[in-house]
């Protein structure tokens, strides 16, 4: 399934088909005023990187493979875990450090909601490597169009990210 990212316009799709099929570590496939939707692949072994948004709000949804959910007040102090598989969702409030690790023996294949939006509009990011190298170069921002919290608070990343 090809998606784009038509930015605040209305639009259907079969999400857990999209899901499932995306082999991008993320996608970003739907980008509104207030919230954002990107699909997620996670490598064997691999994670989603340990990480805190200060003003921003996440659901993630598994659609395929399994994980453990890690989170908690302190990256060194992740006092919630939880296994997870297909069906299972997490809640991610601002402000917690979180990581989701794949456990499992295949893909870990997710769907992650952001508010406020969090990422370009419209991002392919192949791998986690690409993801990280876009957010270090300042590439993968909002669109100026989508609202975003006063505070700006930056994001922040354990070292392995």
């Amino acid at each position: 399934m090809t998606l784009t990212d038509m930015g605040p316009q209305p639009g259907s799709f079969d999400l857990e088909t999209a899901t499932t099929e995306n082999t991008n570590y993320r996608t970003v496939a739907w980008t509104g005023r207030y919230l954002q939707l990107t699909l997620m692949s996670v490598p064997v072994g691999e994670s989603i990187g340990l990480e805190m948004h200060p003003d921003t709000d996440q659901f993630l949804r598994l659609d395929a493979g399994t994980g453990r959910a890690q989170m908690g007040p302190e990256k060194d102090n992740l006092t919630f875990e939880q296994d997870v598989s297909d069906g299972w969702c997490i809640l991610v409030p601002a402000g917690t450090w979180h990581n989701v690790i794949n456990t499992g023996d295949a893909p870990m294949r997710l769907y992650v909601i952001y508010a406020p939006v969090h990422h370009a509009a419209g991002n392919i990011h192949r791998t986690a490597a690409d993801a990280a190298h876009d957010e270090e170069a300042g590439t993968d921002n909002p669109p100026a169009w989508a609202e975003q919290p006063t505070s700006a608070d930056p994001d922040q990343h354990a070292d392995n990210h």
